[in-house]
């Protein structure tokens, strides 16, 4: 029962929340007078979920908004801390700056599980949040729109735009161990239909954990967003953008833990060398057009080029079994130069219209991408290291090869969408997408179907049942393996369908609670059976994996009173291989049964607000075995933001401590990548509008 504790104390909240806005309804005109932070924590659309501009309420599917508002509250600098609010995301590794992430269950691939705008985005490293103005989770199977994607779901990072009024915001936030963020976020109208927002981010980051020679693990990060908007006419608008994002930072694979699940040793030892670190350049690109037939017809263009570089120089430390804090461990250095281009483009027709009594909302559209991977490296011989003695230096350079290993392939997909108004209680959406990938010996070719309907009991609320499929196209076309009896066996995507039940509320217009029960099964994984007494083959493989993940979600986000806002969530997960060769009936890594996340803000007063929250995470496994287990943690949050005025100019002052508790638990990544959770962390911002 202990390890369900927070779960439980957050789900009774969620219904004390909807008894405390059914007894507030009178209450309506002052939450009007004070509404800026009522609509701050309160989003009704989604525009990820369909690729329309369609409610919450009218989208069969669950969809949780994460706004800009909760990422400032929250002094956020990475988007693990802005996934934090939505307790169907749990945490995997963090090792090499970068964040890897569960929906459901499901890793989210760096290839295929984010999106940006819209587009699919390569995400090998450490978003630019600054310039976003909310993320959308978009949970389950999301194939229909998007194309090959992971069962769990998709988040999509929507950018700031661009500004007709004049903005023009200072901030500065440092914390305990010296850190600093300098910020310039500004927007306006440059002239007559043509407008801008642009932010400039400067950040150095001081680690608590340390390196074996005493350095402290540090970042250096720069980041530069601009974009434009020009109404060429009433029917035609125009957005263009460009960012670059500058990371260098020391590496830190994680700790070690024992077949106990304890941390093996100090939580601030890195086992990685002082000197290995991971340097990036990120660019994007593009522009978006719209053309406003009329009012119900619409034309949208899209493309985005997105280019990353990094030279990762590794110390590759290797954990061996059994390993105490005396032994030796090997490391296998390496530096290794990557290049990856994504060029994305599409091209969506919406519209409306409507036969008879019936209303459509439809969707025909077509998007690409076309991938490119380069990749150099060298290698260096292996050395055995203690903790404690001089480090060995730095032996080599990815200069030094000569070759070029590289990866290409491109697809494209068609996809058509259609939102039927049958009356005023009962919809249904359907759709579906031809997906064709071309790849040297891996072609694919997938046709996926969505269907959702919805019934609305009142004009505030919605149950819906629907069915999506998803897929993630073979790594190759045939099974090479002449030792294996199926030895050329044509390999299929990787598919995946997810049954759904759910409803939706609206609450006095205020509060929005969620609920849903999904059932999501993912097949055709391939399973190898090893053969030892036939003279002919050495193993068996067949194309009949079997992963099954259920459970249910509840959540709550919005206005609970004239004062009091929340962000709140619960989910019960089942996760599960059915079928498989190694590990049947076992449970993936860093997917507890429960999880939870409560974010709270109270008024005091005009000019002062508090804020609270605490984060659960259950019980979960280190290792596809199950034989470690990490233990269940809740780290609890505190902050307050004050706001004045100094000679004309506003002022706010933003305090945050992280794990006020000091809590001592493990993140997410398995038993030589574990994430260490950070001690108590105080932050202090001050930022000016101007």
């Amino acid at each position: 029962m202990k390890k369900t504790v927070v779960n439980i104390a957050v789900s009774v909240a969620l219904l004390s929340i909807c008894q405390a806005v059914n007894a507030d309804v009178t209450d309506i005109e002052t939450i009007e007078v004070r509404g800026s932070y009522f609509n701050s924590y309160k989003v009704d659309n989604a525009s990820g979920a369909t690729r329309t501009n369609t409610s919450l309420l009218e989208t069969a599917q669950a969809v949780t908004v994460i706004p800009e508002m909760i990422i400032d509250e929250q002094l956020a600098t990475t988007l693990g801390e802005v996934l934090a609010n939505d307790a169907s995301l749990s945490p995997g590794s963090q090792q090499r700056n970068r964040e890897v992430f569960n929906s459901r269950g499901f890793e989210l691939s760096s290839s295929t599980g984010y999106l940006r705008d819209g587009h699919q985005h390569w995400s090998h490293y450490q978003q630019p949040i600054e310039t976003l103005s909310h993320v959308e989770v978009i949970k389950g199977p999301s194939s229909i729109l998007y194309g090959q994607s992971a069962p769990g779901g998709l988040i999509n990072m929507v950018t700031k735009k661009p500004s007709t009024s004049r903005l023009f915001d200072l901030s500065a936030d440092t914390d305990q161990n010296g850190s600093t963020r300098f910020m310039v976020d500004a927007g306006g109208e440059l002239v007559d239909d043509l407008s801008f927002r642009s932010v400039l981010v400067k950040q150095d980051v001081n680690y608590d954990r340390e390196y074996q020679n005493g350095e402290e693990r540090e970042r250096d990060r720069f980041l530069g967003y601009i974009a434009f908007d020009y109404n060429v006419s009433d029917n035609l608008t125009v957005n263009v953008y460009y960012d670059q994002t500058d990371d260098k930072a020391g590496l830190d694979t994680g700790g070690w833990l024992d077949s106990k699940g304890e941390l093996i040793g100090d939580e601030k030892t890195i086992y990685d060398l002082s000197w290995a670190f991971t340097d990036i350049t990120v660019n994007n690109v593009g522009t978006k057009i719209s053309y406003f037939f009329n009012p119900q017809w619409t034309l949208k263009v899209g493309y985005n080029e997105q280019t990353f570089e990094r030279q990762r120089f590794e110390s590759s430390p290797q954990k061996p079994d059994d390993y105490l804090v005396s032994d030796s461990y090997t490391s296998k250095p390496y530096d290794r130069f990557d290049d990856w281009q994504f060029k994305t483009a599409y091209i969506d027709l919406t519209g409306e219209f409507s036969t008879a009594s019936v209303d459509h909302q439809v969707l025909f559209g077509v998007n690409y991408l076309d991938y490119y991977y380069g990749q150099l490296k060298t290698n260096a011989d292996s050395v055995n290291f203690v903790l404690g003695q001089t480090e060995p230096s730095k032996p080599i350079s990815y200069k030094s090869d000569t070759s070029l290993s590289t990866t290409e392939y491109d697809y494209y997909g068609f996809y058509f969408q259609d939102l039927v108004t049958i009356s005023e209680q009962w919809q249904a959406v359907f759709g579906g997408r031809f997906d064709k990938q071309n790849k040297d010996n891996a072609d694919s070719d997938s046709f996926v179907p969505k269907f959702g309907v919805l019934y609305h009991p009142l004009d505030s609320a919605t149950i819906y049942l629907n069915y999506a499929e998803g897929f993630e196209p073979a790594s190759s076309e045939k099974l090479d393996n002449d030792t294996d009896k199926n030895h050329g066996m044509t390999l299929d995507a990787v598919t995946s369908e997810q049954i759904e039940l759910g409803a939706k509320w609206q609450i006095s217009d205020r509060l929005l609670v969620e609920t849903s029960f999904f059932d999501i099964e993912k097949t055709g994984a391939l399973i190898v059976e090893n053969v030892s007494d036939n003279p002919d083959y050495e193993s068996i493989t067949t194309q009949a994996g079997v992963q099954r993940h259920k459970g249910f979600e509840l959540s709550a986000q919005g206005a609970v009173t004239s004062r009091f806002f929340v962000m709140a969530s619960t989910m019960f997960l089942e996760a599960e291989y059915e079928k498989d060769a190694n590990y049947q009936g076992k449970t993936p890594i860093d997917a507890p049964k429960w999880s939870a996340s409560i974010w709270s803000r109270y008024e005091v007063t005009e000019d002062l607000a508090l804020n609270a929250g605490i984060f659960y995470q259950g019980k979960r496994f280190a290792n596809s075995d199950n034989t470690i287990t990490k233990d269940a943690y809740s780290r609890v949050d505190f902050g307050a933001t004050y706001k004045t005025e100094i000679a004309g100019v506003k002022v706010n002052y933003r305090f945050n401590i992280e794990n006020l508790l000091d809590t001592d638990y493990l993140g997410g990544g398995g038993v030589n990548n574990v994430t260490v959770g950070g001690d108590r962390m105080a932050r202090l911002e001050v930022k000016t509008s101007f």
